[in-house]
């Protein structure tokens, strides 16, 4: 009997170490479709991970304290269209072939090609992760200016690995519980600001910093900014919504693409905006101490560590594909969330925060013009002129290394666009470098499908279409001699 007992155990941690692995891999291959089986809801709540985080409060009172709160708020509407119409797509493409947009980027890229984007996507998630981190930093910092600052940034850094350990499942846990703390601590801050004497006199809409005006190079610029943070928020979708029942697609899409956007760039920044201009104040780590003593801090934590497990999660996901895409290296996806995180700690030990603008424009121009290919190949390249397969691949034997399609126009697109934003093609450009990349992207991507003929989407197409050419010359010759 006992002997029994213990094989039946055995068995189940056999099951459940299973489990956790199916939970926390699909690294390298689609979520297979009995796997997909989480509702819209859950999978827009984990998303809310990203669309709370302090971050926005930090855009909306820099922009506004520099460039007037109008422009900022004008900016925020520009995001949430854009960033909401291109992360719907993107969830629809990801939900329907159960990859993210690392596996996707693989047909369109070629297996080599996507390796670029993976990097840009880990790169990008590890900043963030460090841009986030600081800001807790700052917050417990103010409030306990005894302790050491690398000793809070060691702390805070890691605490983000445990709890990305089991994938996708946890997260949504995670989100789940926390998410009404989070609404309870965002209302009682504001309540307390509201009662506060404001620093300015006005209302806050009206705040302009002498010689700024409405519109022209001030709101380009806030657009720049919001541009750094849209692509990222459009991409990071795709990570999640290849969970979604089949039967939640069209309404899961909406809900993860546009919802998220409406929260983080609408009130998220709004009250960035506000909080800004009213206690004269960019930092949030700072001025949500300044209302809320301890709780304040709490918030903080409770706000940056939903929005870290994120960005670690996907960082880990991208680092995944990179390495096994390049070097062929395939440890678990636990070792890269460990890798993501320390490399994170290093960035913030080395001061991120004070590249935050630069930052924000040169990763603008990369994710617009990689989010602005992905929708280009799915719309018009596939769907409009029906140029390669519809159905997505990511298994590298079926695929080439480089396809030309994306690879050039993200480079192309890329390195003019940096070029720009750097000032070297006049000011209006200088202020529109992303745009100016993504629209470029765009039609540099339409014109090489055109010119290869998506001959190099995948080598079943090639020698598909090859075959096809000698069909059509062979009946072509009898009809001739006929």
């Amino acid at each position: 009997m006992s002997a029994d007992l213990a094989k039946g155990l055995h068995e189940e941690e056999k099951d459940i170490a299973k489990g956790l692995q199916e939970e926390t891999d699909y690294s390298y291959d689609k979520v297979p479709v009995e796997k997909r089986n989480m509702g819209w809801f859950s999978v827009t709540n984990i998303t809310f991970g990203i669309a709370t985080a302090i971050f926005y409060f930090q855009m909306g009172s820099v922009m506004a304290l520099q460039f007037g709160a109008m422009n900022a708020i004008i900016s925020a509407i520009y995001a949430i269209v854009i960033a909401g119409v291109l992360g719907t797509v993107i969830a629809y493409l990801s939900a329907k072939s159960g990859m993210n947009v690392n596996l996707m980027s693989r047909q369109g890229f070629g297996y080599i090609g996507a390796s670029l984007t993976s990097l840009i996507y880990a790169s990008n998630f590890i900043m963030y992760c460090a841009f986030e981190g600081m800001i807790l930093v700052s917050a417990v910092h103010a409030f306990f200016p005894e302790i050491p600052l690398w000793l809070l940034i060691v702390v805070f850094g890691s605490i983000v690995i445990p709890l990305n350990w089991f994938g996708i499942k946890q997260l949504d846990k995670l989100q789940k519980w926390s998410l009404p703390i989070f609404f309870i601590f965002l209302i009682t801050i504001i309540i307390v600001a509201a009662m506060m004497p404001s620093q300015y006199a006005g209302q806050f809409w009206t705040y302009m910093p002498e010689g700024v005006q409405i519109g022209g190079t001030a709101l380009l610029l806030c657009i720049g900014m919001q541009h750094g943070i849209m692509g990222l928020t459009a991409l990071i979708a795709s990570d999640y919504a290849r969970f979604l029942k089949p039967k939640d697609i069209k309404l899961g899409s909406i809900m993860i693409g546009f919802i998220p956007q409406i929260f983080c760039f609408g009130i998220m920044g709004l009250l960035g905006i506000w909080f800004g201009v009213r206690l004269a104040e960019s930092n949030p780590g700072i001025y949500i101490v300044t209302i809320l003593g301890l709780g304040g801090v709490l918030f903080t934590m409770l706000t940056q560590l939903r929005i870290n497990v994120t960005n670690i999660y996907s960082a880990s996901l991208s680092l995944s594909n990179f390495f096994e895409n390049v070097f062929h290296f395939k440890p678990d996806r636990r070792f890269w969330v460990v890798v993501a995180g320390v490399v994170s700690i290093a960035l913030m030990l080395g001061g991120i925060l004070d590249y935050l603008g630069s930052a924000m424009i040169f990763q603008g121009v990369l994710l617009m013009a990689w989010a602005a290919i992905l929708v280009t190949d799915a719309l018009i390249v596939k769907k409009l002129l029906k140029v390669g397969p519809k159905e997505y691949e990511a298994r590298q034997e079926k695929l080439y290394k480089w396809n030309p399609t994306g690879v050039l126009p993200l480079i192309v697109s890329s390195v003019l666009g940096t070029i720009a934003a750097l000032g070297f093609m006049g000011t209006f450009l200088q202020n529109t470098a992303t745009f100016f990349a993504a629209v470029l992207a765009s039609l540099l991507t339409i014109a090489i499908a055109i010119y290869t003929k998506g001959s190099y989407y995948s080598k079943e197409s090639v020698k598909t279409s090859v075959k096809r050419q000698k069909e059509r010359k062979s009946q072509y010759t009898q009809e001739s001699t006929n």
